[in-house]
C-alpha cells in the first residue's frame, strides 16, 4: 500500500510540474525514430520542497534512497507508456531508465559534503551538495548507459526478448554494466550481450578543490599547516562540458568509492550550478570617513590609499607608485563568470627582490584568486593520462587558469626557462593558451587541441643585482630607462606596466625601510604605524571587493582628456623626425 501511495504521489507531481507532458514529448521522439532501443532514458526534474509537501514519504525516498525513488518513477512511467501507447517498441519495465534531476537540496548541514572534513560519506548512496573550483578535467569519452543480454542457451525462454537489461547506476564502473561473466537466472547458462542494442552516453571527469584550499597557493598566510585533497566528479550526458577549469561550481551528486591504484571517493554529478559570490554591501567605517574627508578632490582618497597601503610590509610613504599600480591591478579582478577585458600586468625592475616579493605576496592575499606560482609547477595547462583508466586525457589547470579573475604572481622572470617565457608572452598578448593533445602519445587516432582563455593579470619582477647581470657592462642610460637585456624585448613590451623600483630612486628612501625591517624582526606581529591600526588588512579586502564590483563610467571631462591624449600621442608616433617609439600596446594601456 505504501508503494502504491508513492506511485500515486509521483504521478500527481509529474502532472502538476509539467514533467508528464515532457515525458510524453520524449516518448514521441523515441517512437518516431522507429529504432528499437535496449534502454530508454528519461530525465525527471525534481523539486524536493514540492515533493515533500505533496508526499513526505516519497520526498524522503528521493533525498535518502534515490535509487529506490527512481524505481517508483520508473514504474509510473512504464504504466503511462503502456496505457497511452507512447512507445510501440518498449517491452519491459527494466528498459526505462529514469534519472532524477534535483533542483536543490535542503539547506541543512547534513546535506552538505565538506571537502575539508574526513571521513567522507560514500556508503549511504544519497544526495549531497558540495562546492569547489575545477582544477583539472578530462576530454569527453563514451560509457555504456544500458545494454541488452540474452541467454546463450537457445532452448531457454530468456534467449529472446528484453528480460536481461543492465543500466548504469551512480557509482558503477563500466565492468559493472558490461562484462562476460553474467549467468542466466533460469538455466545458469552464460549471458551474451546483444551489441547492436548497446546504448552509449558521454562521460567526463573533473577534479575540484574547495575555495579554502587556495590559501595553499597564496604566498602570504598565517603559517597554519593544513592539508587539502581534490574530489573527483563524474559528469555524464547533458552535464558534460558544463564545467570550465578555474570556475567555482555547486554540485549535487551521490558520493561513491572508486578503486583504482588507490581507493578514492568520487561523486556522480546530478546537477551543476555556477557559484556567484555575494557582493559586499559597502566599505569599512574608517574608509567611509576618509572618503568623506577627501571628497573635495578626486585624487586625495586614491593618493592616501597608495600611501598607507601594505604598511605591514613597507613604511607608509615608500613605494607609492608601485603600490598605486598594484591597487589598480587588484581592482581589475573579478569574481564573476564573465569575459574580462581589462587586465593590468605588472613587471617590476628592482634590486631589492626580498622586499618586493613580500609586498606582492601580501597584495595577492587581498583577493580570492591571488595565486603565487611555484617554479616546481606549471604556469599553464598540462596534459597527462587519466588515472581512472577511462582512456581520456586529463588536463591540469596550472597557475594561470587557477587564478581566473584574479592575479597570478610568477615571481622572478629570470628564473623561468626560455620556452616558458615564450609561452607567457603568447598568453599575455593573445589572452589565451592552446593545449595540444598528441593522438599517437595518448592512443587516439587524431591529434586534438583545446584553447582556454587566460583571464588573470600577471605580476613579475626582475632582479637587477642577479649574478648573471653583474658581469654585464651597463651602458649609460637616460633617466627612467632600465636594463632588461636578459629578457626578450617582446616579452617586456607585453606587460602593461614596467616599474622601476631601484634603491637609488628618491621615491624609495633607505632609512625608513631599514628601520621598518629591524622593528619587524623584533616584533613580527606588531603594528608599527597608526595607519596599520586604523586601516586593517580586512578593511582593504572589503574595499577591493566592493570597488571591483562598481559600474564605473567616464565623465565627459575624462573622455575629452583621453581623446586629446590619444591624438597627441598619435602625432608624436607618426612624426618621422621627432617621433617617439611608443608602441600601440603601450598607448592602449595608457
Amino acid at each position: 500500500m505504501s508503494n502504491l501511495k508513492m506511485k500515486e504521489a509521483a504521478l500527481i507531481y509529474l502532472d502538476r510540474s509539467g514533467g508528464l507532458q515532457k515525458f510524453i514529448d520524449d516518448c514521441k521522439y523515441y517512437n518516431d525514430s522507429k529504432q528499437s532501443y535496449a534502454v530508454y532514458r528519461f530525465n525527471v526534474l525534481i523539486n524536493p520542497s514540492d515533493i515533500v509537501e505533496l508526499d513526505a514519504e516519497l520526498g524522503n525516498h528521493i533525498l535518502h534512497q534515490p535509487l529506490k525513488a527512481a524505481q517508483v518513477f520508473q514504474s509510473v512511467c512504464y504504466i503511462a507508456v503502456k496505457t497511452l501507447s507512447l512507445i510501440g517498441q518498449l517491452q519491459t519495465e527494466t528498459q526505462i531508465n529514469i534519472v532524477l534531476k534535483l533542483t536543490h537540496l535542503p539547506p541543512l548541514p547534513s546535506y552538505y559534503l565538506d571537502l575539508c572534513e574526513f571521513p567522507r560519506d560514500y556508503t549511504s548512496q544519497r544526495f549531497y551538495t558540495m562546492q569547489g573550483i575545477v582544477i583539472a578535467m578530462t576530454t569527453v569519452t563514451k560509457y555504456t548507459q544500458g545494454a541488452r543480454f540474452l541467454c546463450s542457451d537457445e532452448a531457454c525462454p530468456l534467449s529472446k526478448g528484453f528480460q536481461y537489461i543492465r543500466v548504469h547506476v551512480p557509482g558503477a564502473t563500466e565492468s559493472a554494466t558490461v562484462r562476460n561473466d553474467f549467468l542466466c537466472n533460469l538455466c545458469s547458462s552464460s549471458l551474451q550481450e546483444d551489441r547492436k542494442f548497446r546504448v552509449l552516453g558521454d562521460k567526463q571527469i573533473v577534479e575540484i578543490i574547495t575555495a579554502e584550499s587556495l590559501h595553499a597557493f597564496q604566498g602570504y598566510c598565517n603559517n597554519q599547516p593544513f592539508r587539502f585533497q581534490s574530489l573527483t566528479v563524474f559528469l555524464r550526458d547533458e552535464s558534460v562540458n558544463k564545467m570550465n577549469i578555474g570556475n567555482e561550481y555547486k554540485v549535487i551528486g551521490i558520493p561513491t568509492c572508486v578503486k583504482t591504484s588507490q581507493t578514492a571517493v568520487c561523486v556522480e554529478a546530478n546537477s551543476i550550478t555556477f557559484c556567484i559570490p555575494k557582493v559586499p554591501s559597502g566599505i569599512s567605517d574608517n574608509f567611509r570617513c576618509l572618503l568623506s574627508l577627501t571628497s573635495s578632490s578626486c585624487w586625495k582618497f586614491t593618493a592616501i590609499l597608495a600611501n598607507i597601503f601594505a604598511s605591514q610590509i613597507v613604511p607608509p610613504g615608500t613605494y607609492n607608485l608601485l603600490k598605486l599600480c598594484l591597487l589598480m591591478s587588484l581592482v581589475q579582478t573579478s569574481d564573476r563568470n564573465k569575459e574580462l577585458e581589462n587586465f593590468l600586468d605588472i613587471l617590476i625592475v628592482t634590486s631589492d627582490t626580498l622586499l618586493i616579493d613580500r609586498l606582492l605576496n601580501f597584495s595577492i592575499s587581498l583577493v580570492p584568486r591571488g595565486i603565487r606560482h611555484s617554479v616546481s609547477t606549471e604556469i599553464f595547462p598540462t596534459v597527462s593520462r587519466n588515472k581512472y583508466g577511462t582512456g581520456a586525457v586529463s588536463i591540469q589547470a596550472g597557475s594561470a587558469l587557477l587564478a581566473k579573475g584574479g592575479i597570478c604572481l610568477i615571481g622572478d622572470l629570470a628564473s623561468h626557462k626560455k620556452d616558458k617565457l615564450e609561452q607567457l608572452q603568447s598568453a599575455v598578448e593573445s589572452r589565451s593558451i592552446t593545449v595540444y593533445i598528441s593522438g599517437k602519445k595518448f592512443g587516439d587516432d587524431v591529434d586534438q587541441q583545446m584553447t582556454f582563455p587566460v583571464q588573470c593579470s600577471f605580476w613579475s619582477f626582475l632582479d637587477m643585482d642577479s649574478p648573471s647581470r653583474r658581469n654585464i657592462q651597463k651602458t649609460n642610460m637616460l633617466i627612467g630607462q632600465m636594463d632588461c637585456s636578459l629578457i626578450p624585448a617582446n616579452l617586456v613590451e607585453a606587460f602593461a606596466l614596467l616599474i622601476n623600483c631601484s634603491e637609488s630612486s628618491p621615491c624609495h628612501p633607505l632609512l625608513p625601510t631599514v628601520q621598518h625591517t629591524l622593528k619587524k624582526a623584533i616584533d613580527p606581529e606588531g603594528l608599527l604605524y597608526l595607519a596599520s591600526k586604523q586601516f586593517t588588512t580586512e578593511d582593504f579586502e572589503k574595499l577591493l571587493a566592493f570597488a571591483k564590483n562598481l559600474n564605473v563610467e567616464f565623465s565627459l571631462e575624462a573622455e575629452r582628456m583621453i581623446h586629446g591624449y590619444y591624438l597627441a600621442s598619435r602625432r608624436i608616433r607618426t612624426d618621422s623626425i621627432c617621433g617617439s617609439k611608443l608602441s600601440a600596446s603601450a598607448l592602449k594601456y595608457l
